[in-house]
């Protein structure tokens, strides 16, 4: 058929992934081209089958949705790209939008919604889910810097000073100044609750 919209799916989660398939499948524009459980799974397929529009999950191993938004942006420029996600935090949808993602909304969404959704992304619009919107207006812009961002989430898992230093490519001072300042800006107790409070947020 022609004028098909050839759908990438990108879920570690293979019975949603499966169900999403085939519930998209019984629209006669849209048709699944590939399936993926993984970031780089999704980059791959992305680059072999070139598709109209990938449907990406926040959450994936290896590469999370927006890090599979920004490669397919410049691998495959022709394709747009949607989140959605489970994770609505406010943070994660400005990073989104730099990231060039066309479509941002709730796994709780229909799938009858979610096709209208794929065909208002692929004509060229942008679509934003409401709540998640007002809660991104609400919480406001993250106060962090890239790098104090870069190296709290290094610390989000435990970490140590020397760790999170090897791992940046900075010294332990740089990182102590940088965890300090992102510290004192969140207001939190240590590196570790400033972690979880911009996790929250998903400022990082």
């Amino acid at each position: 058929m022609k004028n098909q919209i050839r759908v990438l799916l990108a879920d570690d989660e293979h019975l949603i992934r499966g169900a999403l398939a085939t519930l998209l499948g019984l629209d006669d524009d849209l048709i699944v081209v590939a399936e993926a459980s993984t970031g780089p799974e999704a980059v791959a397929m992305g680059q072999q089958h070139r598709p109209d529009v990938a449907v990406l999950d926040m959450q994936m191993p290896g590469l999370d949705g927006l890090a599979v938004a920004q490669s397919l942006r410049i691998d495959v420029p022709t394709c747009r790209t949607m989140i959605v996600t489970s994770f609505g935090r406010p943070g994660h949808l400005k990073r989104a939008l730099e990231a060039g993602v066309r479509g941002f909304l709730p796994k709780t969404v229909s799938a009858s919604d979610l096709a209208d959704i794929i065909r208002t992304v692929h004509a060229g619009r942008r679509y934003i889910a409401s709540e998640i919107a007002a809660d991104a207006i609400s919480a406001g812009n993250s106060p962090l810097t890239p790098r104090e961002a870069d190296v709290l989430s290094f610390a989000a898992d435990g970490s140590s000073i020397a760790e999170i230093a090897e791992r940046a490519g900075l010294s332990a001072g740089t990182v102590r100044n940088y965890i300090s300042s992102a510290v004192n800006k969140l207001g939190a107790e240590n590196r570790h609750s400033a972690a979880r409070s911009a996790q929250d947020r998903g400022w990082i």
